[in-house]
C-alpha cells in the first residue's frame, strides 16, 4: 500500500524517444527534388555567365613610391652640411623621418585629387556633374596601399589600360609636387629666416662699405695697426658666430617651445658670446677680444668703420655658407620622394572574375535550391492543423495587402 501511495504521488513521467535526423530521409528529398535543384542551377549559371560578359573588361595599373627614410647623417651630403657648419649641423635637419603614413595622407586629400582631375581633365573623362562626384569617381578608380616594409602602392583601374598607367603616375607626381609644396621638413623653415637674414645684412654691409668709404675719401689714408686688425677680426667672427644662433633661435622657435631644450641651448650659447663681446671691448688685456682703445684719433674712427665692414662681411659669409647648404638640404628633400616602379601599361586584366562569379552563382542556386527542396517536402507532410494555420496566415496577409491597396494615394 505504501507503495501504491508513492507512486500516486510522485508519477512516473512518459519517457519521449528524440526522433533521430536519418540523413537518408535527407538524401530522399534532395534526389527527389532533383529537378528543382539543377533547373536552377542551370538558370543561375546561364544568368551568371550572361551578366559577367556584359561586364567591361577593367585593367589595374600599379606604381611603387618609397616616402623618405631618415638620414642616419653619416653620408658625403651630410658631411659637407657638418663642415659647413651653423644650421646644418641642427638636431632633426639633416633629414625628414620617414613617414608612409604622412604621404599616404597626403595621397587621399583632396588637394592632390583636385591636382590630378585638373591635369587630367577627369571632368570630362567621368562624366561628372561637379567636383564632388569627381572626386568621388576618382576615389574609386585609385587605391593606396601602405605595406610593412614601408613602401606605399598605388593601384589605379580603368577601362583603357594607358589611361590606368597614366592615372597612377599621375597621382605619384602630384604627391611628390604637393610635399615640396608642403615643406615637410623643418629645412624650408631654415631657408626662409636665412633669406630674409642675409636681405638685411646685405643693406647693412653696404651702409658700412659707404660709410668706410666716405671717411676714407675725407680723411685721406689712415694706417691701422695691428692690434686693431686683430680687435676687428675677434669681434667679426663673434658677432658672425652670434648672428649665426639668433636665425638658429628664431627658426627653432617657429616650431618649438622657450622649455625646449635646443632653445634652452641656443640662448644660453648666445648670452655666453654677448658676453664675451662685453668684456671684450670693455677691458682689452682681459678680454678675449683685444682692446682698441689706444688706437689714436682718426685712426680710431677708422678702425671702428672698418670693423662694422669687417663684421658685416664675416656675418653674411656664415649666412651665405648656410643659406647654401639649407638650400642643398631642400634640394634634397624635395627629391627624396623615391619611384620604385612607375605603372606601366598592364596587359591583362584584372577584373571581372567572370568564372568566379559564375562559380559562386551555381553554388548559391544549388544551396537555395536544397532549402527549396525541404521546404516543399515540409508542405506535402503538413498536418492538418499546420495547414488551417497556414491558410490563416495567407489569408490574413491577402486582406492587408487588400486594404494597402485600397488606400488612396
Amino acid at each position: 500500500m505504501r507503495h501504491m501511495e508513492t507512486q500516486e504521488k510522485h508519477p512516473v513521467e512518459p519517457i519521449v524517444e528524440e526522433e533521430e535526423i536519418n540523413l537518408l530521409d535527407l538524401l530522399r528529398v534532395v534526389v527527389k527534388r532533383k529537378a528543382l535543384i539543377i533547373k536552377l542551377c542551370i538558370v543561375a549559371a546561364v544568368l551568371a555567365i550572361a551578366y559577367s560578359l556584359s561586364l567591361p573588361n577593367i585593367y589595374t595599373a600599379t606604381a611603387r613610391i618609397l616616402p623618405p627614410q631618415k638620414d642616419s647623417g653619416g653620408g658625403g651630403l651630410s658631411a659637407l652640411l657638418g663642415q659647413m657648419g651653423g644650421l646644418a649641423g641642427m638636431a632633426g635637419i639633416s633629414g625628414i623621418s620617414g613617414s608612409g603614413d604622412l604621404f599616404l595622407g597626403i595621397l587621399k586629400s583632396r588637394s592632390v585629387a583636385d591636382g590630378v582631375i585638373a591635369r587630367l581633365d577627369l571632368m570630362a573623362h567621368f562624366q561628372a556633374e561637379n567636383a564632388d562626384a569627381a572626386r568621388n569617381a576618382l576615389a574609386g578608380a585609385v587605391k593606396f596601399q601602405l605595406g610593412k616594409d614601408g613602401i606605399i602602392t598605388v593601384s589605379a583601374d580603368s577601362k583603357d589600360p594607358k589611361q590606368a598607367a597614366v592615372l597612377a603616375n599621375a597621382m605619384v607626381e602630384e604627391l611628390g609636387k604637393r610635399s615640396v609644396q608642403l615643406n615637410l621638413t623643418k629645412v624650408g623653415v631654415e631657408r626662409s629666416f636665412l633669406e630674409k637674414r642675409i636681405e638685411l645684412v646685405k643693406q647693412d654691409l653696404k651702409k658700412a662699405e659707404d660709410d668706410l668709404r666716405l671717411f676714407a675719401e675725407q680723411n685721406k689714408t689712415i694706417k691701422v695697426e695691428s692690434q686693431a686688425t686683430a680687435t676687428i677680426a675677434g669681434v667679426a667672427q663673434v658677432k658672425a658666430e652670434i648672428a649665426s644662433r639668433e636665425v638658429q633661435l628664431a627658426a627653432l622657435r617657429s616650431y618649438q617651445t622657450e622649455e625646449s631644450p635646443e632653445v634652452k641651448a641656443l640662448k644660453s650659447s648666445i648670452a655666453k658670446l654677448q658676453s664675451q663681446m662685453r668684456v671684450g671691448e670693455g677691458s682689452g688685456s682681459g678680454g678675449l677680444i683685444p682692446n682698441v682703445g689706444k688706437v689714436p684719433s682718426l685712426g680710431l674712427e677708422y678702425a671702428r668703420r672698418l670693423r662694422e665692414v669687417k663684421i658685416q662681411e664675416a656675418i653674411f659669409e656664415q649666412l651665405a655658407k648656410q643659406f647654401e647648404a639649407a638650400k642643398l638640404m631642400e634640394a634634397k628633400d624635395s627629391s627624396s620622394l623615391q619611384i620604385l616602379d612607375e605603372a606601366v601599361v598592364p596587359v591583362n586584366k584584372s577584373k571581372p572574375k567572370r568564372s568566379l562569379i559564375v562559380i559562386l552563382s551555381t553554388v548559391t542556386a544549388f544551396f537555395i535550391g536544397i532549402f527549396g527542396a525541404f521546404l516543399l517536402e515540409y508542405a506535402e507532410k503538413m498536418s492538418p492543423d499546420d495547414r488551417s494555420r497556414w491558410e490563416e496566415i495567407k489569408a490574413s496577409l491577402r486582406l492587408s495587402w487588400t486594404k494597402r491597396q485600397a488606400l488612396p494615394k
